[in-house]
C-alpha cells in the first residue's frame, strides 16, 4: 500500500483496547492521518490496523505514559520521523475504584502519572512543535465523573477535573498560535474499565440515559470531530458523550 505524502502525524495514547483502539481506527482509516499509537502492548485489534492501513500510516511504539521522561525524547524522535505533529490524543488511563481513606499512596500517585500528568507531559513538548507550524490539535479524554463525582472515585474524579482545567487554561496560551485544546468527557461505556461495575450499579446508570449509553465509538467521532476542520474554532471546552444522562 502507497502511503499519501503530507499525512497529518496524531499520537494516541491507550490503544490497545476501548475507547483508544475505537480512535485509532477512526484516526486510521482517515486519509488526511498518520496515526501513533502508544500502548503498554500490542493487541491483535491493534496488529491487523497495521495489516489493513501499512506500517507506514499506522505506527505502534510499546510505552507507558506513567514512565514521564520517556515522554520528550518520544516526541523529538517522531518529529525528526515526520515533521511537525498535528495532533495528540491524551487517552490514556485508569481507574482503581475505592474508599478513598483506605487506598494505598502508589495507587493514587500512579493514577495522577497516568491520567494527568502523563497528559500535561505530552501537551508541553507536543505543543514545541504545534507551535512552530503555528497549528495543532490536543485533545484529552475527560470523563463525566469530573463533574458528577462517584462513590468510591474520588482520586479518579480528581485527575479528570485536574485535566479539564489545565485544558481550559492551556487553550488560552496556545489559541493564538493555531492551536486548540479540548477534552471529550464520555459517560458510562461498556469497555474493559467498565466490567467491573456491579449490576445493581450498572443498571441505574443505564435508567440515566435516555438516549442509551453510549459505545467508544460514538466518544470516537467527538474526537474526530476535534481533530478535523470543522472543529477549528473550537477550543477550552469540553465535549460530554453520556446518552444525557447529565442532561
Amino acid at each position: 500500500m502507497t502511503t499519501p505524502p503530507n499525512l497529518k502525524t496524531v499520537i494516541v495514547t491507550g490503544v490497545s483496547q476501548g475507547l483508544g483502539l475505537a480512535i485509532a481506527r477512526r484516526v486510521a482509516a482517515d486519509p488526511s492521518y498518520r496515526l501513533v499509537g502508544l500502548s503498554r502492548k500490542l493487541t491483535p485489534a491493534y496488529e491487523a490496523l497495521i495489516a489493513e492501513y501499512g506500517a507506514d500510516k499506522v505506527e505502534f511504539h510499546p510505552f507507558d505514559v506513567s514512565n514521564l521522561d520517556a515522554i520528550p525524547p518520544f516526541i523529538r524522535e517522531t518529529v525528526d520521523r515526520h515533521g511537525p505533529i498535528w495532533g495528540v490524543v491524551n487517552n490514556a488511563g485508569i481507574g482503581k475504584d475505592g474508599v478513598l481513606a483506605t487506598q494505598h499512596l502508589t495507587d493514587i500517585q500512579y493514577m495522577i502519572d497516568v491520567n494527568l500528568t502523563s497528559a500535561i507531559v505530552f501537551a508541553k513538548y507536543a505543543s514545541r512543535s504545534m507551535l512552530s507550524a503555528r497549528a495543532g490539535r490536543i485533545i484529552s479524554i475527560s470523563s463525566i465523573i469530573a463533574s458528577t463525582g462517584f462513590n468510591g472515585l474520588a482520586a479518579y474524579a480528581a485527575t479528570k477535573a485536574g485535566l479539564e482545567g489545565f485544558t481550559r487554561s492551556l487553550s488560552r496560551e496556545l489559541g493564538k498560535r493555531g492551536i486548540t485544546v479540548n477534552c471529550v468527557a464520555p459517560g458510562y461505556m461498556v469497555t474493559e474499565m467498565s466490567l467491573g461495575i456491579p449490576s445493581d450499579k450498572m443498571d441505574s446508570i443505564k435508567r440515566r440515559a435516555p438516549l442509551g449509553l453510549p459505545d467508544p465509538d460514538d466518544a470516537a467521532g467527538a474526537v474526530m470531530y476535534l481533530l478535523g476542520p470543522d472543529g477549528g474554532k473550537v477550543s477550552g471546552t469540553v465535549i460530554t458523550v453520556d446518552g444525557g444522562s447529565t442532561a
